[in-house]
C-alpha cells in the first residue's frame, strides 16, 4: 500500500513538472495563409482578332481604290471591290480593332491590371463590364485609351473618304472619254451583283490576324501614337475598351468567345452602312451610262462609308478642317439617288 503511494506521487510529481515545462514553452506561430493565386494571363478569342483583321483588309483595300478609268470594265472592278462588305460584319469589326487599338495603350493596360490581383476586384470589374460595357469609360487609362480608338478609326474612315472624294470627282472628268458615256450593258446585273456581295463579311488573311493577334499580346505593333479624349464616348470605342479591359483581366479568351462576340455588336455603324448601300442600290438603279456608275462608287461606296467609320468613332472635325465642297454639287434625282448635276460632256440620259 505504502509503495503504491509512493508510486503515485512519483507520477503526480512528474504530471506536475510537465505542466510547468508546457506553460514555459513558446506557443507555435500560427501557419500563414496561402497567397492569392496568380492573376490570369491575358487572353483575347481569335473571332475578335479575326474581326479586326476584316475590318483592316477593307480599310486598306478601299482606300487604295484609284480614280483612273481606262475602260467600262475598270470601273466594274473597283465598284464590285468598293461593295464587297456586310454591314453589321464590318460595323463589328470596327469594334474589334478598336479593342486591340486599346491594348496598344500602355496606361490603359496598367489601370486594369491594378484591378488583376485581387480576385474578388477582378470578377466585381468582370460582371460591370459583361453587364455595361460603358463601365470602361470609368476605368484608369479610359481617357487615352479612348484617344487612340478615336484617332485611328477617324483616320480609317477620313482615308476612305478621300478616296471617294477623289473618285466623286473622276466622275465627271471621266466624261470627256467617249465610252464612259454609253450605257452599261448590264445594269441588272451589276445592281444584283452589288446586292450579293453586300451580303459577304470580308475576309482578312492569317498573317493580318497572326499580327493583330501578337499586338494585342504585346500591347505593341501597330505603331499608334499616344492620346486623350474626354467622354462621352460612341458605342464602338465603349464597347472596345471593354473587350480590351476583359482581355487584360483574362477574361476575353476562347472559354468566353460568346460572351465577347456579343460586345462586339453596335447599333451606330450598322444602321449608317446599311443606310449607304440603301443609297448605292438606287443610285446603281437609276445609273445608266458608265461615269455614273463611278459617282455611285465614289459617294454611295467609298465617301459614305468612310463618313460611317468616322461616325463610330465619334470624332468631329473642327469646322476649319472640314474639306471644302466640290465645285460640281451633286443633286436628288426622281427616284432618291444622287447624280452628277453639272456634267463636263453630253450626257445620253
Amino acid at each position: 500500500m505504502k509503495s503504491a503511494l509512493i508510486r503515485g506521487g512519483a507520477m503526480a510529481a512528474v504530471f506536475a513538472s510537465a505542466l510547468v515545462l508546457a506553460g514555459c514553452e513558446t506557443p507555435e506561430e500560427p501557419a500563414p495563409p496561402p497567397p492569392p493565386p496568380p492573376p490570369p494571363a491575358m487572353a483575347l478569342s481569335s473571332n475578335v482578332v479575326h474581326a479586326a483583321a476584316s475590318y483592316r483588309a477593307y480599310v486598306r483595300d478601299a482606300a487604295s481604290i484609284g480614280a483612273a478609268w481606262t475602260d467600262p470594265e475598270s470601273i466594274q472592278v473597283a465598284l464590285r471591290r468598293g461593295a464587297a462588305f456586310e454591314p453589321k460584319s464590318f460595323s463589328r469589326g470596327a469594334v474589334a480593332y478598336a479593342a486591340v487599338l486599346a491594348l496598344q495603350d500602355p496606361a490603359f493596360v496598367q489601370g486594369v491590371r491594378t484591378y488583376a490581383a485581387d480576385p474578388a476586384s477582378r470578377n466585381q470589374v468582370i460582371r460591370q463590364l459583361m453587364a455595361d460595357p460603358a463601365y470602361a469609360a470609368q476605368l484608369p487609362g479610359a481617357q487615352s485609351a479612348a484617344g487612340v480608338i478615336i484617332a485611328n478609326l477617324s483616320a480609317d474612315g477620313a482615308a476612305i473618304h478621300r478616296a471617294g472624294t477623289a473618285v466623286k470627282q473622276s466622275a465627271y472628268d471621266v466624261q470627256r472619254q467617249k465610252w464612259s458615256r454609253e450605257h452599261v450593258s448590264d445594269r441588272e446585273g451589276r445592281l444584283a451583283t452589288a446586292k450579293r456581295l453586300s451580303t459577304m463579311p470580308v475576309m482578312g488573311s492569317s498573317e493580318d490576324s497572326a499580327m493583330l493577334m501578337q499586338a494585342a499580346m504585346s500591347g505593341s505593333g501597330l505603331g499608334v501614337s499616344s492620346a486623350s479624349a474626354s467622354p462621352p464616348y460612341t458605342e464602338a470605342v465603349v464597347r472596345g475598351m471593354a473587350i480590351a479591359a476583359l482581355a487584360v483581366l483574362g477574361a476575353a479568351g476562347e472559354d468566353n468567345a460568346a460572351s465577347i462576340d456579343s460586345l462586339l455588336n453596335e447599333n451606330v455603324g450598322t444602321y449608317c452602312l446599311n443606310l449607304s448601300k440603301l443609297n448605292l442600290y438606287q443610285c446603281l438603279a437609276v445609273s445608266k451610262p458608265h461615269y455614273e456608275d463611278v459617282f455611285c462608287l465614289g459617294q454611295h461606296v467609298l465617301m459614305d462609308a468612310g463618313q460611317c467609320v468616322t461616325k463610330v468613332s465619334g470624332y468631329r472635325a473642327p469646322a476649319a478642317m472640314t474639306p471644302p465642297p466640290l465645285s460640281q454639287a451633286s443633286a436628288p434625282t426622281a427616284a432618291g439617288a444622287s447624280q452628277p448635276a453639272v456634267q463636263t460632256g453630253p450626257s445620253q440620259k
